[in-house]
């Protein structure tokens, strides 16, 4: 293991020292440079008579523009004299006389009784037990459910009443579920 340790550092400044020799020897060496040779011209061939070019045409003069005539008001012609004549109104025909016809006298308006919900009737309460199934529903979507269950649980058994629904409607329960405090007066029923 030590002969492994041993040789990777060996390999490294090994690698190390040839880049930097070979590096040196590059700075030595120079080439002679030569100057580029002359270039040799070449003669042009001729065009073959394959490739037309249409023969050249000198760009045409650009247009002339002739100056527009200076600008004139429009001469008013003479106007007659003549008296205005005031606008006839619309003839309407005459409308007919009101006669006023004999009503029917409408019977009283009956309204109709104010529409007052049905009471819901809840289950009995007699113990505690009676309160767990109506506040679980109650309580199922609270975050702190078991904190929910026995501060409901506490207020059926005294108000004999659960409200319906997992939150509000706590006046269907009377005075009793709604006035209930804790000793923080916050609302104690859920």
């Amino acid at each position: 293991m030590a002969s492994k340790a041993l040789l990777f550092p060996l390999a490294a400044l090994l690698l190390v020292s040839t880049k930097v020799s070979s590096y040196e020897q590059e700075e030595k060496l120079e080439i002679p440079v030569k100057a580029p040779p002359a270039p040799v011209q070449t003669p042009t061939p001729a065009p073959s008579a394959e490739v037309l070019s249409p023969p050249y045409e000198p760009p045409a003069p650009p247009p002339v523009k002739v100056p527009s005539p200076p600008y004139e008001p429009p001469v008013m012609a003479p106007s007659l004299p003549y008296e205005p004549t005031a606008p006839t109104p619309p003839t309407q025909p005459p409308t007919p006389p009101y006669i006023p016809q004999n009503p029917t006298p409408a019977p009283p308006a009956t309204t109709p009784p104010p529409y007052k919900p049905p009471s819901r009737t809840f289950p009995p309460v007699i113990t505690k037990k009676d309160c767990i199934p109506l506040c679980g529903p109650r309580c199922k979507l609270r975050s702190r459910t078991k904190l929910c269950l026995r501060a409901c649980i506490r207020c059926c058994y005294k108000c004999k009443c659960v409200p319906p629904g997992t939150y509000g409607n706590r006046e269907m329960c009377g005075k009793c579920y709604t006035e209930m405090k804790t000793r923080y007066n916050k609302p104690k029923c859920p």
